[in-house]
């Protein structure tokens, strides 16, 4: 099935899971490339929806005496295999979390990654946002030659707000040649192919997309783990439009 905008508006009872035909999970600790704590998980503890037509993606430090040792776990979920899209508006509202050491992000990564790699699937990364930094977002694009956390192309937008303090939308319109990112409506930052290493450009084909709260790490740093968790980063809807968007397996 093939179509030119798509929403997830995240309805349904709560405590329940997100709609399965849209979003599956990375699952998994291992620092995830940059020292991170959390344990990615499917449980309805880590994403669930509100009821009141919101995802819930919490991190949290598991009881000391649980099987789980006190570990950190959160949820990283993604429509790969599900949901891809190319080009057009690509927008979600958000309520970042408050804890210092958490790191929200919604973003792109190209469906060719498993076979070409990272960053030669490209990755566009709509928001990121870390707790130490609470007026920041941050739009980056990585691909080959300009990617890890000090080698992607973006810019940081601070309006003097704290972003956790309310729901904001984050988004960028991605086009054949051009990226440009926006933070309520109002763009803050754009890339071509002429602002990346020989022109370096994988952002031609099918994407897909990614929400997931990270915790630690070499960007946020480690400060006040314990104590800002649980911490929730809460999503009210993520749209498309403009684009065109497959939903592999649906007639």
């Amino acid at each position: 099935m093939t179509c030119t905008s798509w929403s997830e508006e995240f309805v349904g009872p709560p405590g329940a899971g997100p709609d399965a035909e849209v979003w599956g999970f990375d699952l998994g600790a291992g620092g995830w490339g940059c020292g991170q704590l959390q344990d990615y998980t499917d449980r309805s503890d880590n994403a669930r929806l509100d009821g009141h037509g919101r995802l819930e993606v919490v991190a949290l430090r598991e009881p000391a005496g649980a099987s789980s040792g006190g570990r950190v776990t959160s949820a990283r979920l993604t429509t790969k295999g599900r949901l891809h899209l190319r080009f057009g508006t690509v927008e979600a509202r958000i309520k970042v979390p408050a804890a210092r050491a958490t790191w929200p992000a919604f973003w792109m990564l190209g469906a060719d990654i498993d076979e070409v790699g990272w960053p030669a699937c490209g990755e566009i990364d709509v928001m990121e946002q870390v707790g130490s930094d609470p007026v920041g977002v941050h739009g980056t694009a990585h691909g080959p030659g300009f990617a890890g956390l000090d080698g992607g192309i973006g810019r940081t937008e601070r309006r003097g707000v704290d972003l956790s303090e309310d729901f904001h939308v984050y988004g960028v319109d991605w086009q054949p040649g051009r990226i440009t990112w926006h933070l309520d409506g109002r763009a803050y930052s754009s890339l071509t192919p002429a602002d990346t290493p020989q022109g370096s450009w994988p952002f031609t084909h099918d994407a897909y997309l990614v929400l997931n709260l990270a915790v630690g790490g070499a960007w946020p740093g480690l400060g006040q783990v314990t104590a800002g968790l649980p911490a929730t980063m809460t999503v009210d809807w993520v749209r498309v439009r403009d684009s065109t968007v497959t939903l592999p397996g649906r007639g």
